[in-house]
């Protein structure tokens, strides 16, 4: 039987950090278009051009927003969020321009004329990597941080809760690692099960966002608590895991001392109507047609996993 083990997985040493691309805070998709189409210069005059015009913004805008609305005023930063960026440092001035007219306070920010920035978000100690960009997100999660790539920005209705940041999350692949949907995958629904019921006592190991990011999404759960008791941070998961695959992830979490807000064990249904329904801020998922779905919704970001070719799988499986 598992023992309670206090942060096994991560550090909870704050500021949480947040390393975002221009791309994934801004919505910039008509200009990164011209800069494909046209070219460096082409798009570089553009910038230039539209300096002093504020970047509208891209769907990791509002998660950011709300994470830094964290911080207490003159205290000491619970949240930190960092421009890393793949543009000339020529075209940081409208980048940082656009953060101070949202009134977003961010004011570090590495800008490398188009080389890797994987490297960079590992010098700036980054918990969470936000980005459009499907080769410097598997850098980083090969490098051990967790990231995500971004999709459109989603069309919905503003919700009430300004206080709050709620974070909804797969599990497989994403908060735990992907041993057990390997053995989905490759064995089948059946060997799943018996697997699951067999090693139900015994902790998962940590996926690619189950480290230092979600020990400190806990920690600042803990201590951004509101006058009736709640606490302004929400964490959620959202798994196609169903019974009797469920209860690992509640004694993982259990060996892990990390408690969630809300647990939805969804089975074969689909998961975007539950994230709706939930107000989730955000959502990370291994498997591309969830983040789809999801984006309709809620912005969402795919954290690509390389056992993937799960869309294959059968739809009635339990497990993610």
């Amino acid at each position: 039987m598992t023992t309670r083990n206090e942060n096994p997985v991560g550090s909870t040493d704050l500021p949480l950090v947040v390393g975002v691309s221009t791309r994934a805070l801004f919505d910039i998709e008509e200009e990164h278009a011209m800069f494909v189409r046209e070219g460096e210069g082409i798009y570089r005059a553009l910038q230039r051009e539209r300096e002093a015009i504020p970047l509208k913004p891209g769907c990791a805008f509002e998660p950011i927003k709300r994470l830094l609305a964290l911080n207490p005023p003159g205290g000491e930063r619970l949240v930190e969020a960092i421009l890393i960026s793949r543009n000339a440092p020529d075209l940081a001035l409208r980048a940082f321009r656009s953060c101070e007219h949202h009134a977003l306070p961010i004011t570090g920010g590495s800008f490398t004329s188009g080389r890797p920035v994987a490297p960079i978000a590992l010098a700036w100690g980054v918990d969470l990597f936000l980005s459009n960009d499907d080769g410097d997100v598997r850098a980083a999660l090969a490098a051990g941080t967790a990231a995500a790539r971004l999709g459109p920005v989603p069309e919905r209705a503003e919700d009430t809760c300004r206080d709050e940041v709620h974070f909804a999350l797969d599990g497989d692949a994403v908060v735990f690692s992907a041993e057990s949907d390997g053995i989905f995958r490759e064995q089948g629904l059946e060997v799943f099960e018996r697997h699951e019921r067999t090693e139900a006592q015994t902790p998962m190991a940590p996926g690619p966002f189950g480290g230092n990011f979600l020990q400190k999404l806990f920690e600042l759960r803990r201590i951004c608590v509101k006058r009736d008791g709640t606490s302004r941070v929400r964490i959620t998961i959202v798994t196609a895991r169903n019974a009797p695959a469920h209860e690992r992830v509640i004694r993982t979490l259990r060996y892990w001392d990390a408690f969630l807000d809300e647990a939805h064990f969804v089975g074969h249904r689909g998961k975007a109507p539950f994230l709706s329904a939930i107000g989730a801020h955000i959502f990370f998922d291994d498997r591309e047609t969830n983040v789809e779905a999801a984006s309709q919704f809620i912005p969402a970001g795919l954290v690509p996993c390389e056992l993937m070719s799960r869309d294959s799988a059968p739809t009635h499986a339990a497990r993610g």
